[in-house]
């Protein structure tokens, strides 16, 4: 799925929040790619981890752009014609919770208004989840697979506590309604748990892993393959509605062990355990 063999193309995006893994990995790879990228981040001081990017720095521009602050997002947006965006909590905000589902719709509603009052956007990639599609309390009884139709069903994810789900599904659906409402050329990217370098057991996604891994859902996916599937996306103008992207099911127990270690490396024995019933309070 690399994007090397798409037509190359020399216009201006926007990365939105670029200082997580995700969007400092968009960046580069958009870098390299001949794109001027407009790295929008929350806080002034994400703006030293670019400092060794080896690139064109007129093709990079660093701006403040808070989700929840209008003006800033419009300023990040000015002028580029893609966005990718993927949520960043808050710095202060310490774990997902109720609290951050208001929080993660509300700037999902921002941004893609933002985008729909950009004339010169053409389109936009939005990273959601492979939580916003599996959460179902049919999910046992469903004898097809889980597929980009499906959504997580809210009284479920609440019922149990699921913030990560309940926070996607419900800033994606946002997004869908004002982009469709709006005129917003809009695709979704429902990822998988990502690989990347910051793995933590605390992850809000690994909530109901162990259920996950029982029902054969359990899926992950490469950071530079989620790269790679952004840019894709974006640049295959045939390319609409959500994708579910992963390139690893955990379904077998050498799987789950494997995944522990990385996520546990000093636990003493049975790490598996720690990952599948390890559940976020």
């Amino acid at each position: 799925m690399a994007p090397a063999s798409f037509h190359h193309i020399t216009n201006t995006v926007c990365v939105m929040d670029a200082s997580g893994s995700l969007g400092f990995s968009l960046v580069e790879r958009l870098l390299q790619r001949g794109y001027t990228v407009h790295a929008a981040v929350q806080n002034h001081d994400c703006e030293l981890q670019f400092g060794g990017l080896s690139c064109d720095k007129k093709k990079l521009k660093i701006l403040y752009a808070d989700p929840f602050d209008y003006k800033s997002i419009i300023d990040a947006l000015r002028g580029c014609c893609g966005v990718f965006y993927n949520f960043e909590p808050p710095r202060d905000q310490s774990s997902y919770d109720e609290f951050m589902t208001e929080v993660e719709v509300r700037a999902a509603h921002n941004v893609l208004e933002a985008c729909a009052q950009t004339e010169t956007i053409d389109k936009v990639v939005f990273t959601s989840s492979a939580t916003a599609v599996i959460w179902r309390d049919d999910r046992k009884s469903i004898t097809a697979d889980f597929d980009e139709r499906h959504w997580s069903d809210i009284n479920f994810c609440r019922k149990f506590k699921l913030w990560h789900a309940l926070s996607k599904t419900l800033a994606e659906k946002t997004a869908w309604a004002l982009a469709m409402d709006r005129g917003v050329n809009m695709v979704s990217v429902n990822a998988g748990f990502v690989m990347s370098p910051d793995l933590s057991i605390k992850n809000p996604y690994l909530k109901g892993a162990a259920e996950m891994y029982e029902d054969g859902v359990f899926v992950t996916v490469g950071l530079n393959f989620l790269v790679d599937a952004h840019i894709c996306i974006y640049e295959d103008v045939s390319s609409y509605g959500r994708y579910l992207c992963f390139n690893h099911v955990v379904n077998r127990h050498e799987d789950a062990v494997e995944l522990a270690s990385m996520l546990t490396p000093s636990a003493p024995s049975h790490p598996q355990r720690l990952v599948l019933h390890y559940w976020v309070t």
